[in-house]
């Protein structure tokens, strides 16, 4: 192989769909996506798919609020069913601390359309009965919040680009990235050489090595979290918002006729391993036993591992390098990359193009961390 493209995207997850799809979309000709496996085989495959717009940070509130938007409407702009559920997200509070915090954080999301509020422990209760209400204080809960499936989502953008002309490599590996004088020339693979000028990194977990190929540092750590999956659920809500224990970080939200359950793990250290392993099962038992005691009875049927790919704030990179032309990137999401997916992707594009995106990311360059300037996160998972 030895061709050409206008731009070429690297990574098969739900950045780089979105991305081909909004570049081709717009009129963008020649665009090429580069995926070493399957497309959506990396970290899109194993999140959550939990939407929302329930953050800190006022970029994160638009990009979700966006995404969430797009999502509703998935099935008519691009024509794939995702199962989008919109049902909600409940932050079970149990400090005056994460009370106050997350009242600062609904005033900016109110403010920015977010229907947020803050609830008393019997309703969130009743909007999720399978926690127990003692200790705790409040909740934060938006009704426009949910979740979906990813895979869904990456192969609908994926279908949609190529409608619209961009051209899709899977099981191609990215080995280097050649320069000349400061600007992009050539994507280099194992089938062969891919002349371009333009670089576009959202290859998650794996950016660093994406951006040392050019030189520019992309501070992000990959980092293993877990799921279960259970059995059947009798009398489930249907209803049953994503639930999520802020001070444990246990979450649970409805997968089929059972739950689909997750929590951080302080004990995991930073690597590439996705193998399943039960070292954090004592300590999800324990967050079970003292916030949602009903799960411990129920039979774990399925589960896995995936990575988060982590920045020191935890927050996105979103940008264009300055150091060499035309190297963009939309990485390090921190847990909360498959729910901006949609409006990243806009943005990419806009920056491609010399426009100006709907919100302004340049607090998110890379660039943050060597300017003492990081943006950190506050009501992450």
């Amino acid at each position: 192989m030895d061709t050409y493209a206008s731009v070429v995207v690297i990574g098969g997850g739900v950045m780089g769909t979105s991305i081909a799809y909004h570049l081709a979309a717009a009129g963008v000709r020649d665009v090429l996506l580069v995926e070493r496996d399957e497309l959506a085989a990396g970290s899109t495959s194993k999140a959550a798919g939990g939407v929302r717009a329930q953050f800190s940070d006022e970029l994160n509130i638009r990009l979700g609020a966006r995404s969430l938007e797009a999502f509703a409407r998935f099935g008519q702009d691009i024509g794939h069913d995702i199962g989008l559920r919109r049902v909600g997200y409940l932050f079970l509070l149990s400090t005056p601390e994460e009370v106050a915090s997350f009242e600062a954080s609904i005033r900016l999301q109110n403010a920015l359309g977010v229907p947020s509020r803050l609830v008393d422990p019997a309703e969130a209760r009743r909007l999720s009965p399978l926690i127990r209400t003692e200790g705790l204080l409040a909740a934060a809960f938006s009704p426009d919040d949910g979740h979906c499936t990813p895979e869904a989502v990456v192969h609908g953008y994926a279908a949609a680009a190529r409608r619209h002309g961009a051209q899709i490599l899977r099981h191609t590996a990215v080995t280097g990235i050649e320069t000349r004088g400061g600007a992009i020339t050539a994507v280099t693979t194992p089938l062969g050489r891919i002349s371009t000028g333009t670089v576009i990194c959202a290859a998650g977990a794996w950016s660093r090595a994406v951006g040392a190929m050019v030189g520019v540092d992309l501070p992000v750590q990959p980092l293993r979290r877990q799921i279960a999956v259970t059995e059947p659920v009798p009398g489930l809500p249907p209803g049953l918002p994503m639930t999520i224990d802020f001070t444990s970080t246990l979450y649970f939200h409805a997968e089929g006729p059972g739950l689909l359950v997750g929590m951080s793990d302080p004990d995991e250290r930073p690597g590439f391993a996705t193998d399943p392993h039960d070292r954090w099962i004592p300590r999800l038992a324990a967050a079970m036993q003292h916030r949602a005691p009903s799960l411990l009875d129920l039979r774990r049927t399925g589960g896995w591992a995936g990575l988060y790919e982590v920045t020191p704030d935890h927050n996105a990179l979103i940008g264009e390098a300055t150091s060499v032309s035309r190297f963009l990137y939309a990485t390090g999401f921190s847990g909360h990359g498959f729910l901006q997916g949609p409006a990243v992707g806009e943005v990419v594009r806009d920056l491609y193009l010399g426009r100006v995106p709907f919100v302004d990311v340049t607090p998110l360059s890379a660039g943050r961390f060597a300017a003492d300037a990081p943006r950190p996160e506050v009501n992450r998972v």
